[in-house]
Order: structure tokens, then sequence, then C-alpha cells
């Protein structure tokens, strides 16, 4: 196979409100049809007992003889967010809110990710804030959000534009705020070995972003974001 043609190749996007994808839609918003060539659950275990052989043990011993089922099993939890489309879940939306106009706020929002490129966890929390413009959305959705787009392969820049888009495209806010604080193991536990670091990235859309006294309440109602955090574990 050509690896050039390889790399390239996108993931298809399966919208259940269109038969298919719109011009220049991205292939992050919504769930992902597999590969045509995706392996088959034999062939993902023979998978990880080549890495187990690689790593220098013996996959036929009695400590490792179920691993490669178990590892199956856990990528299947830890990688569930590609099946869900993220805008579904926002789509049920309450009115009757009396006029409410102010900052709705969901802080600590913990997540368990894996990086694209080393597949290590990243663990951290969200902070999703938006403007409400005659509608919400309950809260547990703003959770169920930030799951899908976490259990999928990610950087962190990325999940947190990711998620401010589709709030902001589904929900139509007067504005949408992000912060998100992780820690990634492929920096703590390999490589540069530096624990204790924490990543913070932010997406500012609408109010939040025009308006310098929006954005200043929205920071102070979650604090002071950084490593002075509580480190995650």
């Amino acid at each position: 196979m050509d690896k050039n043609v390889s790399a390239k190749k996108s993931l298809k996007v399966v919208d259940p409100q269109e038969s298919g994808v719109q011009n220049g839609q991205s292939d992050d918003y919504g769930p992902i049809t597999p590969v045509a060539d995706k392996p088959s659950r034999g062939e993902a275990e023979a998978a990880v007992r080549t890495l187990i052989k690689w790593a220098g043990d013996d996959p036929s011993r009695e400590g490792l003889l179920d691993t490669p089922a178990r590892v199956v099993r856990s990528y299947e939890e830890f990688f569930n967010g590609y099946a869900a489309c993220p805008k579904t879940i926002l789509m049920r939306t309450f009115e009757e809110t009396d006029g409410y106009d102010e900052i709705v706020l969901l802080r600590d929002i913990r997540f368990e990710s894996h990086c694209e490129h080393h597949m290590a966890p990243i663990i951290g929390k969200v902070h999703i804030a938006y403007l409400p413009h005659r509608r919400v959305v309950g809260i547990s959705k703003l959770a169920r959000l930030v799951e899908i787009y976490a259990k999928r392969l990610q950087i962190q820049e990325k999940m947190t534009a990711q998620i401010a888009n589709t709030l902001n495209e589904v929900l139509e806010p007067k504005g949408v705020a992000i912060v998100i604080e992780a820690a990634h193991q492929c920096m703590t536990t390999r490589g540069i070995h530096k624990p204790g670091v924490t990543m913070v990235t932010s997406r500012m859309l609408g109010a939040f972003r025009d308006d310098p006294s929006t954005r200043r309440e929205f920071l102070a109602m979650v604090g002071n974001p950084g490593p002075s955090a509580a480190p995650f574990a």
C-alpha cells in the first residue's frame, strides 16, 4: 500500500440529520464510520500479542494469556467517542428560562483521553460556559459533549476547539467559553519526564471574545487555571 495515500485517508462523518457531509464540514463533529479495512477482533488481539513479544515478554505465559482480549475490550471503552454524535446530544433544549441571560457555567468536568501521538493518557478537567440566547441545554449534555470528544484520539488544542465550536453551532448562544487543564502522560512518564506540569488551553467565542468584562467574569468564576491547581490523578 502506498503510505502517502494511506496517511491522507480521512474518516467519514455520519450526520443523522443529513444524507451526507456538507461542503466545508469538518470530520470532527459527528460519529465516524469505521475505515473500510478495520481489523477484526482477532486481528486486534494478535497485534497486542505482537507488541507483548516486541516488549520482550512471552504472550503465552499464564499472566498474559488473557491480556490481548482485555486490551481490546479496554480500547472499545477508551475510544467509544467515535461512534457517538456530539451534535445530536445537544438537540434537546429548553426555552422556559424566565428570561435568564447570564452565564451558564459547568466547572471541573473531569475527563480521560489519549494523545494521538503516543496514545498515552491525557487526564484533566474542562470548564464550559455559554451565554444563552432564548434556550438552554441540560447540564448533563455538556458533560456528555466533553466525554464524546475525550473518547477519541486527541490533542488538547483540537479538543478545546471541537467542544466550543459544536456548542456554538448547535445552541447558537451569545457566546461560548472553554478552558481545559490537563496533564499529558506522554511528557510526564516518558520523553522529557516532567511530572506536575499542567497544560491550559482556551477558546472564547462571541461575547466572551468581544467583551473583556464578560471574559473576566468567566475567568473569575473558573478561578485561576494553571499549574497551581491540584495535580490530576
